[in-house]
């Protein structure tokens, strides 16, 4: 089914990144024009290369582009400095990433108090980790987890400071099909049962099945943008 969603929360007008090492100068992205909108999953799909974490990165406030505008809620982050992005990062912004970068002597639970200290509105981190199906392994260090269970706490930790937008840089990367299946699922269940809104990049393209859009980039450029009217349940997704 298409999303529902109408209200804009991202807008990314003719938005360009060149990378400069010296006097060499490596372009990544071209004049990208974008609009995210609040409560839907969107799917970025797309080869090594193609400028898809740059994108993400963009969007999450750790780098800024060349040029373009980059509208969070009408606010351009591109105008913003060091101080006020890291309020941004800190306050609308959760990262999930294909590695799972838990610290390794905290436990699960610690691991998500972590987040929560930096935001202003946090989340129970014991129902977090109860919503992500580990309230009876919130006492277990990172190396007592599976791969999933380690990925489910790193969403927890994303999900417990409440913010506006989730951002997953190749969530299932390091997963099998059924431990992927999983988190697919959870991410899921946070747009549509707490509303929030979830960019996944990924160069798996049967994961786009899961999304409300899909954007194809190819050479630093949006090739396609499309929305999906046949979602899938993420048990139905092979890859």
């Amino acid at each position: 089914m298409a999303t529902t969603a109408t209200r804009t929360l991202f807008q990314l007008s003719g938005v360009s990144k060149t990378y400069r090492m010296g006097e060499v100068e490596v372009p990544v992205l071209h004049d990208v024009d974008l609009e995210i909108y609040a409560g839907e999953i969107m799917v970025i799909v797309g080869p090594s290369g193609s400028g898809k974490s740059t994108l993400l990165n963009i969007i999450g406030g750790i780098d800024s582009p060349t040029a373009g505008d980059v509208l969070f809620q009408d606010r351009d982050l591109a105008q913003l400095n060091e101080r006020e992005l890291t309020a941004y990062r800190r306050e609308h912004v959760g990262f999930v990433f294909q590695f799972y970068n838990l610290v390794p002597t905290l436990t699960a639970r610690e691991n998500v108090l972590v987040s929560t200290e930096i935001s202003r509105t946090p989340l129970d981190v014991d129902e977090v980790l109860e919503m992500v199906g580990l309230g009876d392994r919130k006492d277990h260090f990172p190396s007592q987890l599976s791969g999933g269970e380690q990925q489910r706490v790193a969403i927890a930790r994303a999900l417990a400071k409440d913010p506006t937008l989730l951002l997953c840089d190749e969530p299932t990367g390091a997963l099998d099909l059924s431990t992927g299946r999983m988190v697919l699922e959870l991410l899921d269940r946070l747009c549509t049962e707490l509303g929030k809104t979830v960019v996944l990049i990924t160069h798996n393209n049967p994961i786009s099945h899961l999304a409300h859009r899909v954007v194809k980039l190819g050479q630093g450029t949006i090739a396609e943008a499309r929305v999906n009217t046949e979602r899938r349940s993420p048990h139905d997704i092979q890859w």
